[in-house]
């Protein structure tokens, strides 16, 4: 990738991002700490943390197809003369995306 590609730079920060976040764990209202007291909080090193979710190889890929459907559809819904760099824009980003699938297809399983 070429040094100064803002619009690819653009679009694999924002999917990772939402990599990251679909890794996060999943916070379960029930389970979250109401106030107690000091000495019945966990303590040390560690204890309050989850080991994070792992994705599929086809989540990942979902995923990716996902984010490139996203910014082709609100690309298409940018109609005014005034957002056209925007979609224009949104579509070299999907094109990015689905350009990074069309390889990972070709080269038949890759460790995304």
């Amino acid at each position: 990738m070429r040094a100064r590609d803002r619009t690819a730079v653009s679009a694999l920060r924002s999917t990772l991002a939402a990599l990251d976040n679909a890794e996060a764990v999943p916070v379960d209202e029930s389970a979250a700490p109401r106030a107690t007291a000091i000495e019945g909080l966990p303590a040390g090193a560690g204890a309050t943390e989850a080991a994070r979710r792992e994705l599929t190889e086809s989540g990942v890929v979902d995923l990716v197809r996902a984010e490139a459907a996203e910014r082709l559809d609100v690309a298409g819904r940018l109609t005014a003369p005034a957002h056209a760099e925007r979609a224009a824009r949104l579509r070299a980003e999907a094109a990015v995306l689905l350009r990074f699938l069309e390889t990972t297809d070709s080269q038949g399983s890759r460790s995304v």
